[in-house]
């Protein structure tokens, strides 16, 4: 089930912007032309993703330095070792669309 959330020009570049889609906090952020979606969650201890640094596909979180590929989850530096959900997203228009369930079936948050 797809979601409208945003329109293009309420999703930054460079940054990251969070909505709240079905209970779940959600960053959405534009790397060229292109819109990625990823939870707003450290796996490494729960802290904001969003605030983080992001350079190119890659978002650090604030806490502790943990690095995660946006456009797959993948953790790429320590202290993380579980990966962040990434979401798809469509953009129609000027209406950008996300579905709520994470890729891969994975569930945001987990252990590690």
């Amino acid at each position: 089930m797809w979601v409208q959330i945003a329109t293009l020009e309420e999703i930054p570049v460079g940054s990251a912007k969070v909505f709240q889609v079905e209970g779940r906090a959600i960053a959405l952020t534009r790397v060229g032309d292109q819109v990625f979606a990823f939870g707003d969650v450290c796996t490494h201890d729960g802290g904001p993703l969003a605030e983080g640094k992001l350079e190119g596909y890659v978002i650090q979180c604030p806490r502790h330095g943990a690095r995660f590929d946006i456009r797959t989850g993948r953790v790429l530096r320590l202290p993380a070792v579980v990966p962040i959900p990434v979401y798809e997203v469509r953009v129609e228009g000027d209406q950008v669309w996300v579905n709520p369930e994470p890729k891969g079936g994975s569930s945001p948050g987990g252990s590690g």
